[in-house]
């Protein structure tokens, strides 16, 4: 199985002084025209304290110039692996415009208030669903896990404010570099990546060119 990818050159001179201004350009080049169904949708890559890598797909939920925001408990397997270990790989699969984006960088909890801030944002099954579940753990069955929903659902009637999770809470991604890449054919793709001229997070950006 092979694809022939065909699109337009993507050279340095078309790229954004700042690697999150060049994500927001790509970001919302995929999100118009329905081209792509959860252009949000990432690929989370962690490894435990022994470097045993994981990986899993995740829905970004804000990203800014302090990096990439995503959600989860705290006790989940990722959760629990960059407590252990914050260096993480971030991948935007963009297949049907032979794009990618991986971010390479260190992952700290976010503020209680933000944590709190987007649970009300969430619609009340979902606030529900993430006390119900004890996430990356050994369930009996399915009926035992709908079971924990409806007693929440019980004791949360629709309408009434659900508290967020102790156990709960999002996940700031800080780059360190960020690499854009373009599909060509002949496998003669387009890859640039951001990385850190300086120390610490407000540090300037320099641009290198991969080989593909």
């Amino acid at each position: 199985m092979r694809e022939q990818y065909r699109s337009e050159d993507f050279v340095e001179r078309d790229l954004a002084a700042d690697p999150m201004e060049q994500f927001a350009r790509w970001f919302r080049q995929v999100a118009v025209g329905g081209v792509l169904h959860e252009p949000n949708a990432m690929i989370v890559s962690t490894a435990d304290a022994d470097g045993r890598p994981s990986s899993r797909t995740v829905l970004l939920k804000q990203y800014d110039d302090r990096g990439f925001v995503f959600f989860t408990n705290y006790d989940s397997r990722k959760g629990r692996e960059l407590t252990a270990n914050p260096h993480v790989s971030l991948l935007f699969p963009w297949h049907p415009m032979a794009r990618q984006v991986i971010v390479t960088g260190t992952a700290s909890r976010t503020s209680r208030e933000e944590t709190v801030g987007y649970f009300r944002t969430r619609p009340h099954g979902s606030q529900l669903g993430a006390w119900a579940s004890a996430q990356s753990t050994v369930v009996g069955s399915r009926e035992e896990l709908i079971a924990r929903y409806e007693e929440l659902a019980a004791r949360y009637p629709e309408g009434e404010r659900v508290p967020a999770p102790p156990h709960w809470g999002g996940f700031r991604v800080v780059p360190e570099t960020i690499e854009f890449w373009q599909g060509h054919e002949n496998r003669l793709h387009d890859r640039l990546r951001y990385v850190r001229a300086g120390d610490g997070p407000g540090g300037p950006w320099r641009v290198e060119r991969l080989c593909p």
